[in-house]
């Protein structure tokens, strides 16, 4: 089965998450992922977070909560904050999602929150693109979302790459634990 198929079959189950770990469309992001340094992974999903920080400025215009959870995110890899700070904002931005919101902007608040959590734990990393197709699906259409999606995996390829280069001489300061 196709990764495409897999969604649909998810999406026809009426699963909140459409995407998964073993989908053949992760691969080599998978293997990138793996193999980045810890502070790429961190400069690489705090600047997808930001971007869908934006995206859930426009659908809730309101809602202060997943910007706020990577502002700590970012506080927290320069060693500004502590732990329990970003992780209690973090979890509000979850909250978000099981609130009155769309499909669209509960997978963003997920993402938002899975990217932040990138500064704790690298497995957090796979989980922003999981939700963040997700969004994308939902939005368009799981009928209507193979290009985007397939599109949006090939730049977070090129960004991680980028992040991974960048990440030896990219401006501190970093907290003690990602220091490299």
């Amino acid at each position: 089965m196709s990764w495409l198929e897999d969604v649909q079959a998810r999406a026809k189950r009426k699963n909140k998450v459409l995407f998964m770990p073993g989908d053949s469309l992760f691969d080599g992001l998978a293997m990138l992922a793996e193999q980045a340094s810890r502070r790429a992974l961190v400069l690489w999903a705090l600047s997808l977070a930001g971007e869908a920080v934006l995206r859930l400025e426009e659908l809730l215009p309101e809602e202060p909560r997943p910007g706020e959870a990577l502002r700590l995110a970012r506080l927290w890899a320069r060693g500004e904050v502590k732990m329990p700070i970003a992780k209690r904002a973090i979890l509000d931005c979850h909250a978000v999602a099981k609130e009155s919101v769309s499909p669209e902007a509960a997978a963003l608040c997920h993402a938002v929150g899975q990217a932040c959590a990138v500064v704790h734990a690298r497995g957090h990393a796979l989980g922003f693109a999981f939700y963040e197709l997700t969004a994308i699906a939902r939005r368009y259409g799981v009928e209507n979302c193979a290009a985007r999606v397939q599109g949006r995996v090939q730049e977070y390829i090129s960004r991680l790459l980028q992040a991974q280069s960048d990440a030896p001489q990219a401006p501190g300061p970093w907290a003690k634990f990602l220091e490299e």
